[in-house]
């Protein structure tokens, strides 16, 4: 058995089906398959029963991925053991970020990093705060937006002020009423944006919500003059000098999405933890030296 095997395993019970799982480590269905089949023929046991909707544990399949699990966070106390011993950074560095950080901040900085110390294993998953802060326990580094993670050391990075858009200007003294535009994000920021409508209700009104799946066809949807949408100023910054937009208040506070990185207590201990944590709390956030948009 390999760790990719134990690995698979674990994809196979996190994603529910061979189809979505194939999906996302990225080779064909029938190359899953036969490895499940392979790996069920050397214990001797089903381990997924078939179902039409998901693949289903069975009690030996339980026993197996508890197994699996103790050998991958074995290989990986290994492997930071000897990352610590070797006077080279190096080792494997686990990073979850934000879909939006890493679109916009993470191509450069991971950039800077692996000119520095190439014998880094970088291993990146994206995705929504929510999920992220659900799993952080996965990973060294941990980069989310909104609330910190509790029980765990976080830094602050930056805060992001939110506008809203439009191709259509905001009139002064009337309400204006426009669709109103949104992206998939975790709870948090949908909470902002409901709050500020709320209380500018007399300001804004949305005709109806249109939702799409990510904040680039948010904004291209917002160009196209279908509908306002609210955008943190880190992916707009730009857009400012060319569309009519109004900074979220309230009151006079403005509204904005805090940006973290979170670790695990000791985490800073590996060197190549550290020397990335260095990097990204050194980095210019909102400077002109990311040009995003």
């Amino acid at each position: 058995m390999k760790i990719e095997d134990y690995e698979l395993l674990l994809k196979l019970n996190e994603m529910g089906t061979i189809r979505s799982t194939a999906r996302a480590i990225l080779i064909s269905q029938p190359a899953v398959t036969q490895r499940l089949k392979y790996i069920e023929n050397y214990f001797g046991v089903t381990i997924f029963i078939r179902t039409p909707k998901r693949l289903v544990l069975t009690p030996s399949g339980e026993i197996i991925l508890n197994h699996a699990r103790e050998v991958i966070q074995n290989e990986n106390r290994l492997k930071n053991k000897l990352a610590q011993s070797s006077d080279d950074v190096q080792g494997t560095l686990s990073i979850a970020c934000s879909s939006l950080i890493s679109q916009r901040f993470l191509p450069a900085i991971l950039g800077e990093y692996t000119s520095k110390y190439p014998k880094v294993i970088i291993d990146l998953v994206t995705g929504i705060s929510e999920d992220i802060k659900y799993n952080h326990k996965d990973y060294h580094v941990s980069i989310i937006r909104g609330e910190k993670l509790k029980e765990t050391t976080c830094m602050h990075l930056f805060e992001d002020p939110l506008y809203i858009f439009d191709t259509v200007p905001f009139p002064e003294k009337q309400i204006k009423e426009r669709p109103l535009i949104s992206f998939k994000s975790d709870d948090s920021m949908h909470e902002l944006v409901d709050n500020w409508l709320y209380y500018n209700s007399d300001i804004i009104k949305p005709q109806r919500a249109i939702a799409v799946d990510q904040i680039e066809t948010c904004k291209q949807f917002m160009k196209q003059g279908i509908g306002m949408a609210v955008l943190p100023e880190s992916v707009s910054e730009k857009m400012k000098n060319e569309y009519p937009h109004l900074p979220l208040m309230i009151g006079e506070k403005p509204v904005t999405r805090s940006t973290w990185v979170c670790y695990e207590e000791g985490a800073r201990q590996l060197p190549q933890v550290d020397a990335f944590l260095t990097i990204l709390t050194n980095q210019p956030f909102l400077n002109s030296r990311y040009d995003g948009d």
